[in-house]
């Protein structure tokens, strides 16, 4: 059902230090910040040769990441983004094997513009799953 790995997402307290992080001392090609206010974040895509580094830094007084950041200071790994061809189809047999989707349980769009879903992370080891469809 998953196919390639969209993104790994980082959530950072400085998002100018994060950006100069990746650019200057990695030598990363980064995007300009894109603000995502449904989702209460500001995002930075590094762009790497075979995936990409998403930067979280919160939006807003309700923002998740603000949440995040709170109980980890220096930041981290916030998700990890598996790409899927029918997001539906994919919601669906998930639900069915009793996997939690976040939300509503409807798609929303997210930063690249596609449909994304959110997975509970006590039903995957601890890790907060989106899935994209691409």
């Amino acid at each position: 059902m998953i196919g390639r790995l969209n993104h790994v997402a980082i959530a950072v307290p400085d998002l100018e230090a994060g950006i100069a992080q990746y650019r200057d001392v990695l030598g990363a090609k980064v995007s300009e910040p894109q603000d995502e206010p449904d989702h209460g974040v500001t995002v930075v895509f590094v762009e790497l040769p075979n995936t990409k580094i998403e930067l979280l830094y919160p939006l807003g007084e309700n923002s998740p990441i603000k949440a995040f950041l709170e109980k980890n200071t220096a930041g981290g790994i916030h998700h990890v983004c598996y790409e899927v061809d029918d997001i539906i189809a994919a919601r669906d047999k998930l639900k069915a094997t009793g996997a939690r989707v976040l939300g509503d349980g409807d798609p929303k769009i997210g930063a690249h513009g596609k449909p994304v879903l959110f997975l509970h992370p006590k039903d995957f080891n601890g890790t907060l799953v989106e899935l994209e469809q691409v």
